[in-house]
């Protein structure tokens, strides 16, 4: 058996999340409080919800969320896992898990590469729901606008990523042929060309960090299999190339009896998982 433990990443956040998980670990929230500069459990319990969706307080939130939930999952059941993947932001999470680094270092970390996504300057995303990575691809080329690929969640469901004009021009031919695009509730482009100035200054200041030989595999959202050596190179390119998900879930699926176990709040990644299930049954029928 391979237990694989999957990160959740931002779009996960609710309001009331994390409670029991706070109040139960009040030594790793107070650091996160002097981190941060303000309480992270008023954040994720109270909201308000504006302000929980604010990159800048989004990513800190899911990843003390999703650290509080591995460090209780590990000590509940005392099984470490074999495998970790985080979606984005939980990429992070996955390698406080694999021993990268500390909770306060990721989270050190994890809030100046919120701040610097949400300067890098206005943007949308969109899911793309019922085409294929390649037909959303030829769709883009054909719009000649700076969209890119941002995530690739399951291999029906793609999300692109740009300035919002050009975004906005290329939804009425995307839903020509898609089943559906969903406009996301973010106010940049992530995982774009969009962000390259923000991927140099976040790769300025990862320079700063030593980070350790990874205890556990981490499978990057970058490649779909696992780090090799360089993390901080990995998570700069992260910033502007895209989260291949359902390339990582299938590389996941390929282990030996693999149990796959969703870390943090929600169960979007649970829900990605069965799609990607069902489409590689479908293609070996």
């Amino acid at each position: 058996m391979t237990t694989i433990h999957l990160f959740a990443g931002q779009g996960s956040q609710r309001v009331g999340m994390g409670r029991q998980l706070l109040a139960a670990y009040p030594n790793l929230v107070r650091q996160a409080d002097e981190v941060l500069g303000y309480s992270v459990a008023e954040l994720c319990v109270h909201g308000p919800a504006e302000r929980l969706a604010d990159t800048r307080f989004t990513q800190p939130a899911v990843y003390v969320v999703d650290a509080l939930s591995y460090v209780d999952t590990v000590r509940t059941t005392g099984v470490i896992p074999d495998l970790v993947a985080g979606h984005s932001l939980g990429e992070y999470a996955a390698l406080f898990a694999a021993g990268a680094y500390d909770f306060r270092t990721g989270l050190e970390i994890v809030a100046r590469r919120a701040a610097l996504m949400a300067d890098a300057g206005p943007g949308a995303m969109a899911a793309v729901i019922g085409l294929d990575e390649m037909r959303v691809r030829d769709l883009l080329r054909d719009a000649g606008r700076d969209v890119d690929i941002a995530n690739l969640n399951a291999p029906d469901q793609i999300v692109v990523s740009g300035p919002v004009e050009a975004v906005a021009s290329v939804t009425p031919l995307l839903s020509a042929h898609a089943d559906t695009v969903v406009r996301l509730p973010v106010s940049g482009a992530f995982h774009s060309r969009q962000m390259a100035s923000a991927a140099r200054e976040f790769d300025r200041f990862l320079r700063g960090y030593v980070f350790a030989r990874l205890k556990i595999p981490v499978i990057a959202n970058t490649t779909a299999r696992p780090y090799d050596g360089d993390t901080a190179s990995t998570l700069v390119r992260q910033l502007t190339q895209p989260v291949r998900w359902s390339e990582t879930v299938g590389h996941c699926l390929d282990q030996p009896d693999p149990q796959l176990h969703e870390i943090g709040p929600g169960t979007v990644l649970t829900g990605l998982t069965r799609r990607i299930r069902a489409a590689r049954s479908a293609a070996v029928a």
